[in-house]
């Protein structure tokens, strides 16, 4: 009678659930046909993404003709077919819009994660907390894969423990719509680089068809009989950056919520007697010195940030290298980062795609150290963990806090299981977000300008969309829209003063007041005043000059790949993984099982470690905050 009684319950929780679902991806798709599936009858789901070629093979709810529409949308009418009486409701939209705000997070009785970046991640969690919905998070990348739950006051928020960068990224992002210049690197060297001089029988993103109705072969990418090279670099060049650009932008959903690419020829680029008379390298008769188009085109530092019309330059004058002097390597190349004029190339074509999106451009030295590969999806995982994310959904309706579990799916079998449950964790007393713990800046107060700290460190680090800074009493900046035109000309001349020079002078032992409304996110910084700061800190680490302590920073990754292990220091413009499973050291620090913390307060030590797994899909960055081969933890009984 008890179990009856207890399922029916369950059910009942099930059918008068208001839920939120935040992507519309692979884990997603999933989870929608899940849900519906499980009982569940009001769901809601926010995706700002447009349906990619490349989802196909794994988001079962969408088909060819889909190309191009809102994932949100055809999701909904997708379940809706085979579940007529059940409310979905859908938006084409960023979870970060206006609308999306604390009062908007409040309906819903639990909130579930499928999203494809850290900063996302970390806005849905803030409003989360702020709105007291439980939050269950996910992430899947090839069979491995995760399920945490994060309630308020029970268990540690999203951002309680360190969060590397993200590593790996979305398939649509780099072939359609890329925003960071290490998707341009990916793109260039995955994709163009690989079509261009790898394996022809490989799968490849690029678009191969041209729009000369007068071509016979139905790939651009192969060379005319008749076409000499210069003719050849630059029919390239116009396809991947002009044409294939063009025909991007007839895609008007796309673009509604973003920046839209500007198509580049090279007859705009480079005028016509630059282009044939570009470079040298028909007149290097040193078969033994590597070719180099920087050589070749006269440029020495590869520090130097290239214009537009030096990287054109640079990538004819690469392409047409390979072909003089590496003709034979042709069709078995790989990219190798010690490969001088195959970082010349990729550098160059990212460079280009960067600037038709409207990316700041980088040095070859900075786009040498922009490296890897993208994870490969499995859509046998995203299903596996869906049916997790409703499991723990229900537990978390029912408010049985002891039956929570984070859930490991894992590629190979521990202890005899590939699915290993673990407890959650106690929220982070040192954490910012949730305990609200000040943060310590050291910085030179007299050289760096308001504008650094709020770009690099508030907006940044700690994820503030729309950040108002007090001192004291003083209100020096605020953003957003609303504001009387006499206080924005203000707040924008505060940004341009040096710290020690605002209204309310910024010196040692000052302590800042941050806020963001959109989060309903408050956090205090004391500043540390250091004069000498080039010479003390670690430039590599610190490249801004400013120490942020007691947030969730970065941290050192060990990689293991093809059974070697290397470190990968993380960084903004991380590499791609291929592939990989990624331990990181967390600091130990004080673990308590859940029953314990909310009953007996008692506390157990263990020491805690990090497993990070990483997406490629649109679905997730996974962040595993416990290696369950190595916790020494209890179960709950």
């Amino acid at each position: 009678m008890a179990s009856s009684a207890a399922a029916a319950s369950s059910e009942e929780a099930v059918k008068a659930a208001k839920v939120l679902m935040v992507g519309a991806g692979g884990i997603g798709c999933e989870l929608l046909k899940t849900l519906a599936l499980s009982g569940f009858r009001d769901i809601h789901i926010i995706d700002l993404d447009t349906i990619e070629v490349s989802n196909l093979n794994r988001q079962f709810l969408f088909r060819q003709s889909h190309v191009g529409q809102s994932k949100a949308h055809v999701a909904r009418d997708a379940v809706l077919k085979f579940r007529p009486n059940i409310n979905i409701t859908s938006y084409h939209a960023n979870v970060k819009d206006a609308q999306f705000n604390v009062e908007f997070f409040k309906q819903f009785n639990v909130v579930l994660n499928g999203l494809d970046n850290l900063d996302a991640r970390r806005h849905v969690n803030r409003l989360c907390l702020a709105a007291e919905v439980p939050l269950v998070e996910s992430g899947t990348t090839g069979f491995l894969g995760q399920v945490t739950v994060h309630v308020k006051g029970k268990t540690e928020c999203y951002e309680c423990q360190p969060k590397p960068v993200p590593k790996s990224y979305p398939v649509c992002t780099i072939t359609s719509t890329p925003s960071k210049f290490v998707h341009c690197i990916v793109w260039a060297k995955d994709l163009l680089f690989a079509k261009m001089f790898g394996d022809k029988n490989q799968d490849n993103d690029l678009n191969v068809r041209s729009n000369e109705s007068g071509m016979s072969k139905s790939d651009v990418f192969e060379r005319n009989a008749d076409e000499d090279l210069d003719q050849y670099a630059r029919r390239i060049y116009d396809h991947v950056f002009g044409y294939n650009i063009e025909v991007a932008l007839e895609n008007e959903e796309t673009w509604k919520n973003r920046r839209r690419p500007n198509p580049i020829y090279i007859c705009d680029t480079l005028p016509e007697e630059a282009i044939w008379q570009n470079g040298s390298s028909r007149d290097c008769n040193n078969e033994q010195e590597e070719p180099s188009a920087m050589v070749s085109l006269g440029l020495r530092n590869p520090q130097e940030i290239w214009n537009l019309a030096d990287n054109s330059r640079v990538f004819l004058e690469a392409l047409k290298l390979f072909f003089e002097k590496r003709e034979k390597e042709i069709g078995n190349l790989i990219f190798d980062k010690d490969d001088q004029l195959a970082v010349e190339f990729v550098t160059a074509a990212a460079n280009i795609r960067a600037s038709s999106f409207g990316i700041p451009l980088h040095s070859l030295f900075e786009a040498k150290g922009v490296a890897g590969n993208i994870v490969h999806a499995v859509a046998t995982t995203n299903a596996i963990i869906a049916g997790l994310i409703v499991i723990e959904a229900i537990k978390v309706l029912q408010g049985d806090y002891k039956k929570y579990r984070m859930t490991y799916c894992l590629e190979h079998p521990s202890r005899k299981m590939l699915l290993m449950p673990v407890e959650p964790f106690e929220p982070n007393k040192s954490c910012y977000v949730c305990s609200e713990t000040p943060l310590l800046l050291e910085v030179n107060t007299k050289t760096t300008k308001l504008r650094e700290v709020i770009d690099k460190i508030i907006k940044s680090k700690l994820g503030m969309n729309l950040p108002l800074v007090m001192i004291g009493s003083t209100l020096v900046f605020e953003d957003g829209d609303g504001l009387e035109e006499d206080e924005a000309a203000n707040y924008a001349l505060n940004l341009e003063k040096v710290l020690a020079e605002l209204p309310a002078p910024v010196i040692n032992g000052t302590k800042l007041t941050v806020e963001d409304f959109q989060q309903e996110l408050s956090c205090s910084i004391n500043i540390k005043h250091s004069d000498h700061y080039r010479d003390e800190f670690d430039e590599e680490k610190e490249p801004d000059g400013m120490v942020l302590s007691g947030w969730s920073a970065p941290v050192e990754k060990q990689v293991t790949s093809n059974g070697g292990n290397q470190s990968v220091a993380s960084s903004s413009g991380a590499d791609d993984t291929d592939d990989i499973v990624e331990d990181i050291s967390a600091k130990p620090g004080m673990k308590r099982k859940l029953d314990e913390i909310l009953e007996s307060k008692e506390n157990c030590d263990a020491s805690s470690s990090a497993q990070v797994v990483e997406d490629d899909d649109d679905d997730d960055i996974v962040m595993l905050d416990e290696d369950p081969k190595l916790a020494k933890k209890k179960r709950l009984q």
